[in-house]
Formats: C-alpha cells, structure tokens, sequence
C-alpha cells in the first residue's frame, strides 16, 4: 500500500537517477494524499486505485514485464487511524466501517451486528489471536445493535475483564474484524504469488509485516520460494 507516500519517496530518491514507481492502494483518500506528498516526483509516478491482489494485472497494464523492486507495506496509515472516522481506532467514537476500499459492501458493523457468535468467535480466534474469544463473541451479541467504534471497544473490554497494560483490550478484536473485512490474508497470499515471475533476476521483493499471521504467511511463503 502506497500510504501517504513515505517509503514511496524514499525509493524515488534511491532510484534517482531514472527510477520509477508503480503505487497501488485500496484507499482513495490514501491516494490523494500520496499524490500531494509526492509531487515532487510526479513524471515518475503513476498511482492506481486498486488491490495489490490485482498485481500481475495492473502491471500488464502499465506495461511493466519486469521489475527491479516490490515492496508491500501492509500496516495500516497514520491517515486511516487518526483521520477518516471509519473506525480503525478505538480511541474515537466512530462509524464501524473499517473498510480500505469504501466501494466494497461488507463492512465492520454488519460483521458484529449480523454474524453468528460462531462465526464472530472464529474470526476473534484466527485473525486475532485472542484467547477470550467466545466471551468476547458472547457479549457482542448481548450488547446488539453496536455502532460505533468506541461502543464496541467497551463491549470487548468489559468481556476480556482484564486491567488495561501497554496494549488496549481490544486490539486483538480490532484487529480480527478489521483482517476479515479486507480479507487481508487471502489478498496478501494472492499477490505474493503475482510478485515473483514479476521480479528481474536479482530483484527483490520487501514486505513490511505489522503482526504474527502477515509474518508467519510471508515467512512460510519465502521459505517456499
């Protein structure tokens, strides 16, 4: 994801002379954004709304047979978390969006509003590796409808029960409906197979992993290849 553009210019002015950058993301606003910051660079850039799942497409595209470099940077923006109210935080009361693309139709609140706790569970447990999973899924149902980002923080801490440490109780949970919304591991195994046949001999390909499920499917994937 091409953010708001840092690592962007960063390899724009490591290429410089004659190097050139294909950006991808899901996000419009992110792109806006990434445009601004990278005007600087605008004759070497071409920025594309799409998903990086769509990679050997898009590529085809742009006319691109062959590059030096990948890099996925797959955590999420400074932009999406303080600025957008679609609930990635739970810091602020907010919409329970937690969609990267706003065309796509599911979104968080149908995920905790309209799911079994079954299927909640199941996306607590895998996504967010969360221990207290079927008490958090339990209480989720008890507390229906939930709507916005800080109603639903507070139903998850008063399931998990526990004093708040260095990390808020709800980041595992946030996390796990945020994966599920954006299918995050489905698109991120689809584009590590799109990005090798794309590599010159000699490429490389970086991914900038944020928690324990991206860096144990990259790794394995690595492994592989």
């Amino acid at each position: 994801n091409v953010g708001e553009g840092g690592h962007s210019q960063a390899i724009l002015e490591a290429s410089s002379p004659g190097g050139r950058l294909l950006g991808i993301d899901l996000d419009p606003q992110a792109l806006e954004t990434a445009e601004e910051n990278l005007r600087a660079f605008r004759d070497l850039i071409v920025l594309t709304n799409d998903n990086f799942s769509n990679l050997s497409r898009i590529a085809k595209e742009q006319e691109l047979d062959s590059v030096d470099g990948i890099l996925f940077d797959l955590g999420l923006s400074s932009l999406q978390l303080e600025g957008e109210s679609r609930g990635f935080s739970f810091r602020a009361d907010e919409p329970l969006d937690m969609r990267f693309d706003p065309r796509q139709e599911v979104t968080a609140w149908e995920i905790i509003n309209h799911y079994s706790e079954k299927d909640i569970t199941r996306i607590i447990s895998t996504y967010g590796e969360e221990r207290r999973a079927d008490r958090i899924a339990r209480e989720i149902l008890e507390n229906r409808p939930i709507d916005t980002s800080l109603q639903f923080a507070q139903v998850v801490s008063r399931a998990i029960r526990r004093p708040w440490g260095r990390t808020h109780p709800a980041t595992r949970t946030f996390q796990a409906i945020r994966v599920e919304v954006n299918r995050e591991l489905e698109t991120l195994e689809i584009a590590l197979k799109q990005a090798i046949p794309l590599l010159k001999r000699g490429g490389r390909l970086v991914i900038i992993c944020y928690h324990s499920l991206e860096d144990r499917l990259v790794k394995n994937f690595f492994r592989q290849e």
